[in-house]
C-alpha cells in the first residue's frame, strides 16, 4: 500500500519524449539559474532553515488528506519554501526533495523528473512569491489571505501545466483532461493553502527575524533548528494513518483510462516510501520517512553550502 503518493508526481510513460525533453531543458535552465541568483542572495542564517523545509516538505508530502470523491491530496510546498527562504533558494529546495522521492523512493519518472519539478518545484515557487511580494507590507490578516490564494494558486498552476502535458503527450484529449485536473485540484489546492498559512504563522511566532532580509545575520540562536526537525520527526510519525485514497492524478488517470501506461523506474531502493525487509507496514512506512528527513534535511544544507558566496578574505597590512 502507498501511503504517501503525491498529486502531481507523474510516471514514465504519460509523457512523450519530446514533451520530456522540453521540460528537462526548461528546468535545467531555471535551476541554473536558481544556483546563480542563491550565491548573490543566501544568507547564512538561511542554509540551514533549507534544510529545515527541505525535511518538513518531504514530510508533509507523505500525508494525504482525504478531498471529495475518494480521492486525497497532500501539500505540495513550494509557495511555502518561496515565501520563508525566497524564490531562488525555494527552487533549490523543491528540486532536491522531488529529485529525491524520484531517485530514492520511485516516486515520479526518471525521464519526465524535469516535467515535475518544473511543475511542483519551479511554478509553484514562483508563483508562491511572486503573489507573497503584493501582500508582504501590510497587516498580518492580509498576509495570511495573500499567502493563502498563493498556495491554492500555485496548486492549480501546477495543475494545469500538467493537463498541457498529457495532452500535447497525445495522453489525454483537451477535452476531458483540463476540467478533470483544475476540478479536483482546486480541492487540493484549499488543502495547500491551510497547511501554508498555519506553517507561515507558526514561522513568523517563533522566529520572525527570518522573513526579514534585514536583519541582523548570526545571532546565534538556533534552537529553532530543533524545533522544525522535531516537527518534521512527527509529521513522519502520524504519516502510516493519512489517506490511502488515490491522489487528484492517479484518480484523474483511472477515470479517463491512461493509468495503464505508467512504467515502473529500472530500479527499486525505496518504493512506496516502505523498507523492503519491512514489507509494507507502518514501521517500515516510519522508519523510511526517518530517512528521507535525514537525506533531504542534509542534502538541502549542504546545497546551500554550495552554493552561498564565499565571504570576503580580509586583508592585513604589516608594518615593519
Amino acid at each position: 500500500m502507498n501511503h504517501s503518493p503525491a498529486p502531481l508526481h507523474i510516471p514514465d510513460g504519460f509523457l512523450n519524449i519530446v514533451i520530456s525533453v522540453a521540460f528537462w531543458l526548461a528546468t535545467i535552465l531555471i535551476v541554473g539559474l536558481a544556483i546563480r541568483k542563491s550565491k548573490a542572495t543566501l544568507k547564512e542564517r538561511h542554509i540551514p532553515l533549507m534544510g529545515i523545509m527541505a525535511a518538513f516538505i518531504f514530510a508533509a508530502q507523505m500525508i494525504n488528506f482525504p478531498v471529495a470523491g475518494g480521492t486525497s491530496g497532500h501539500l505540495l510546498g513550494g509557495a511555502l519554501a518561496a515565501v520563508v527562504l525566497g524564490p531562488w533558494s525555494g527552487i533549490l529546495v523543491m528540486t532536491s526533495v522531488i529529485s529525491l522521492q524520484a531517485l530514492l523512493f520511485q516516486d515520479g519518472g526518471l525521464l519526465v523528473m524535469g516535467a515535475n519539478i518544473f511543475n511542483m518545484g519551479i511554478l509553484t515557487a514562483l508563483i508562491g512569491y511572486g503573489l507573497f511580494q503584493i501582500v508582504k507590507n501590510q497587516d498580518r490578516g492580509i498576509q495570511f489571505a495573500g499567502i493563502a490564494a498563493a498556495a491554492w494558486l500555485s496548486v492549480l498552476a501546477g495543475a494545469l501545466t500538467t493537463s498541457f502535458q498529457l495532452w500535447l503527450s497525445s495522453t489525454s484529449p483537451a477535452g476531458l483532461v483540463f476540467p478533470a485536473m483544475l476540478g479536483v485540484h482546486l480541492l487540493i489546492g484549499i488543502g495547500e493553502a491551510l497547511i501554508t498559512v498555519a506553517a507561515f504563522a507558526f514561522i513568523t511566532q517563533v522566529r520572525p527575524d527570518i522573513l526579514r532580509p534585514q536583519s541582523a545575520e548570526g545571532n546565534g540562536k538556533y534552537g529553532w533548528v530543533i524545533v522544525g526537525s522535531i516537527i518534521s520527526l512527527l509529521v513522519v510519525l502520524i504519516s502510516p494513518f493519512a489517506s490511502t485514497d488515490p491522489d487528484g492524478l492517479e484518480r484523474v488517470a483511472e477515470n479517463l483510462g491512461f493509468l495503464g501506461q505508467a512504467q515502473d523506474t529500472p530500479f527499486s531502493f525505496l518504493p512506496d516510501y516502505t523498507i523492503p525487509f519491512l514489507g509494507e507496514t507502518e514501521f517500515s512506512t516510519i522508519v523510511a520517512g526517518l530517512v528521507g528527513i535525514i537525506i533531504i534535511g542534509l542534502i538541502a544544507f549542504f546545497i546551500g553550502k554550495a552554493v552561498q558566496k564565499p565571504a570576503p578574505v580580509e586583508e592585513h597590512t604589516h608594518s615593519n
